[in-house]
C-alpha cells in the first residue's frame, strides 16, 4: 500500500532533488573550465612549436602553411571541447526540461557527452599530447560525471522517470 505525501514531504523531496541537480550542474560547470582551458593550453603549446623550414641556397624557407600536427591537435581539440562543454549544457537542458521523457532524453544526452569526452582524452594522452599527470587528473573528472550521469540514468529507467 503506498501512502500518499503530505505537502510538506513533497517540498522536501523537491528541495533535495534541486540541491543534487544543482551540484551536479556545478561539477558541470567546472569541468567545462578545466575543458576549455585544456585546450587554450594545448593549441597554445602546438602553436609555439617551431614552424617547419628548408635549407635552399643556404638560406631558410620557412613553410608558411598551416603544419599537420597543428590541423590534427586543432580538430582534437576541437571534438573534446564540443563535447566535454555540452555535458553542462544538455545537464542544464534536463534540469529545465518540460517533461520527464525531455528530461530523460537530455540526461542520457549528457551522459554520452560525458563518455566521448573520455574518449578524446584518452586519444590525447595516447599521443602524448597530455602527461600522465594532466590526463588523469581530468580524466577521473570526467570518469566521477560518467558514474554520476550513469547513475541519474539508470534511476530514470528503473523508476520510469520520476526523478524530474
Amino acid at each position: 500500500m503506498v501512502l500518499p505525501l503530505c505537502s510538506e514531504s513533497i517540498l522536501h523531496l523537491t528541495s533535495t532533488m534541486s540541491i543534487i541537480s544543482d551540484a551536479i550542474q556545478a561539477k558541470c560547470l567546472a569541468f567545462s573550465d578545466r575543458i576549455i582551458k585544456l585546450n587554450d593550453y594545448l593549441l597554445e603549446q602546438a602553436a609555439n612549436k617551431k614552424p617547419a623550414y628548408k635549407i635552399v641556397k643556404g638560406k631558410r624557407i620557412y613553410d608558411k602553411s598551416v603544419p599537420v600536427y597543428l590541423q590534427s591537435m586543432s580538430n582534437l581539440c576541437n571534438q573534446l571541447l564540443r563535447s566535454g562543454t555540452s555535458i553542462g549544457a544538455n545537464n542544464a537542458e534536463a534540469t529545465g526540461a518540460i517533461s520527464k521523457a525531455d528530461f530523460k532524453s537530455k540526461s542520457y544526452i549528457a551522459l554520452k557527452e560525458a563518455r566521448e569526452s573520455l574518449y578524446w582524452l584518452e586519444l590525447l594522452h595516447r599521443n602524448n599530447y597530455l602527461d600522465d599527470r594532466q590526463f588523469q587528473s581530468i580524466y577521473n573528472d570526467c570518469e566521477e560525471l560518467v558514474k554520476v550521469l550513469t547513475h541519474r540514468c539508470k534511476k530514470l529507467d528503473n523508476v520510469g522517470g520520476s526523478e524530474k
